[in-house]
């Protein structure tokens, strides 16, 4: 579990990059989960965006996308969504 200062810092961290994923009209499935499992193994943090054809709740959806890939929930700004999780072989953030 992240403390409030480890999430101001990672948010800090996430303000500049892009989101690499999208989830759209067909919502969360194991596809996604096996997609962010790979990114953030190598990144440690990534933005996803929800788009605009998707109608479920984007906390929800940040919820699931957590639990799913075995990671953190950082932030839920808007329809973006940023997640963490410590790499194992390529950490290259260090957390206060």
């Amino acid at each position: 579990m992240l403390t409030g200062k480890q999430k101001r810092h990672l948010r800090s961290l996430a303000h500049h990059l892009t989101p690499i994923f999208q989830v759209g009209k067909g919502g969360v499935n194991e596809h996604i989960f096996r997609h962010i499992e790979e990114a953030i193994e190598t990144r440690e943090l990534i933005k996803l965006s929800v788009l605009n054809n998707n109608d479920e709740d984007r906390h929800e959806i940040a919820r699931e996308l957590a639990e799913g890939s075995g990671s953190e929930l950082v932030q839920v700004i808007g329809s973006t969504i940023v997640l963490y999780k410590e790499s194992k072989d390529h950490k290259t953030i260090e957390l206060p």
